[in-house]
């Protein structure tokens, strides 16, 4: 084992990453990921504030506008898609619900692994197990042989492994939710698939549509970047459920029934979701930790400090955590307690602005009545005026919120 050897275990966004940025910063990264490769497509993810910083310092924001989402801002309608409310994407000068550049996930997955050439990915594999002594970490793989590391990072999502592994206090099961001691439902669930509906496409115009129907129901469509595909979401407001995440076909039909006859697209979306390759089902939650380090162990993004698809933030969340350790432990030259500390300092205040959820949470989000409803659309309306606009503004610059260091690179850095 070199001391430069660094496990990554997620080839999400914040694993790549961190990937690039401990590359460039001359560690060894190796990143393990559960899927048989990259995953193409997923929804669209927004690049605003800190996050967009931090691409535009990885040289690659004129690629990422090029792989951009066109939508014109989000619009709620109503049963028969009359449109009730509107927000134009440039209301907040970009940086509103609908951001200024949208790129679908995947999309942006595969940009940031095109920028860890080099890199070793262990495709198709997991971590089973984290044996750490004073001179590292022996890491067991579900089919690799095991193998050792001077340090751990976990961006393996708001389920993370890594963070079972090494933060589960023994004894505490994990909950039906999916979620473990960490995690803090907010009551609710969602899932997310691609439709390719050409004439559902062209109604769209442009816009990020969202549906709200009585019972905490929500059902959205967006312009997908190929033509003829949208980008559909479901969501429901529940008492905790107990469910399998990887029986698709279970919750799918779980969806057909909460869902049926809800009105606007909302059958066809079903319909779609169907033959939907990319569906993906989970829960409205937050990871809410002590400490992002234990040991030689750290985690980063979503399996450190999830802030829910509420907040807007998990990209920028994933993308600032990733430079932030990088260059700290850059900065420390290898000592990973000093690296750790400084990370937990700088990350600590910008997680938790980010974690204060938007007026009304999950309520505001799904109201559960017609008259709620009603007052949903009006309070839209009235965003780009006093006293909202200013309110909204607050939270869409929590973004924003963090003074990133600039940390000297090599001079061979890549």
């Amino acid at each position: 084992m070199n001391t430069t050897d660094i496990l990554i275990s997620g080839a999400g966004i914040a694993g790549p990453a961190l990937a690039h940025w401990l590359r460039r910063h001359g560690f060894r990264p190796t990143v393990v990921e559960r899927a048989p490769g990259p995953r193409p497509g997923g929804q669209a993810v927004d690049l605003r504030g800190a996050g967009r910083t931090v691409v535009e310092r990885m040289g690659l924001m004129e690629r990422a506008r090029a792989l951009c989402v066109e939508q014109d801002g989000m619009a709620l309608v109503d049963r028969r898609g009359r449109v009730s409310a509107r927000m134009p994407v440039e209301l907040f000068e970009g940086q509103g619900i609908v951001s200024e550049i949208e790129i679908l996930r995947g999309d942006l997955a595969e940009l940031l692994q095109e920028a860890t050439d080099g890199v070793e990915y262990l495709w198709d594999d997991t971590v089973t197990a984290l044996d750490e002594d004073a001179d590292g970490v022996t890491v067991t793989f579900e089919n690799a042989p095991a193998r050792r590391f001077a340090l751990v990072i976990g961006a393996d999502g708001l389920h993370s492994t890594v963070r079972r592994l090494a933060f589960e206090t023994p004894g505490r099961s994990g909950r039906s939710d999916g979620g473990d001691s960490h995690y803090h439902p907010l009551g609710g669930y969602h899932a997310w698939f691609t439709v390719h509906d050409t004439a559902l496409a062209r109604e769209l115009d442009g816009w990020f549509l969202m549906y709200n129907a009585p019972g905490g129901l929500v059902a959205g469509a967006r312009p997908g970047r190929l033509p003829g595909e949208v980008k559909a979401s479901l969501g429901f407001r529940s008492a905790p459920l107990a469910y399998d995440r990887r029986d698709t076909a279970a919750l799918k039909r779980l969806l057909g029934e909460r869902f049926a006859g809800a009105g606007w697209q909302v059958d066809r979306l079903l319909a779609g979701m169907h033959g939907a390759e990319d569906f993906a089902f989970d829960s409205f939650g937050q990871i809410r930790l002590d400490r992002y380090s234990r040991g030689r162990v750290a985690l980063l993004g979503d399996a450190g400090y999830s802030p829910s698809p509420l907040t807007g933030l998990g990209t920028s969340l994933a993308l600032v955590g990733a430079y932030l350790l990088a260059g700290e432990l850059a900065a420390a030259r290898g000592d990973f307690t000093t690296a750790f500390a400084r990370y937990e300092e700088l990350m600590r205040p910008y997680v938790t602005q980010a974690q204060e959820l938007p007026p009304g949470g999950l309520h505001g989000y799904a109201p559960d009545s017609a008259l709620m409803i009603r007052l949903r659309a009006a309070s839209m309306r009235w965003m780009g005026r006093w006293p909202l606009r200013n309110l909204l503004a607050g939270q869409f610059a929590k973004a924003d919120a963090i003074d990133l260091p600039d940390y000297p690179l090599p001079v061979h850095s890549l």
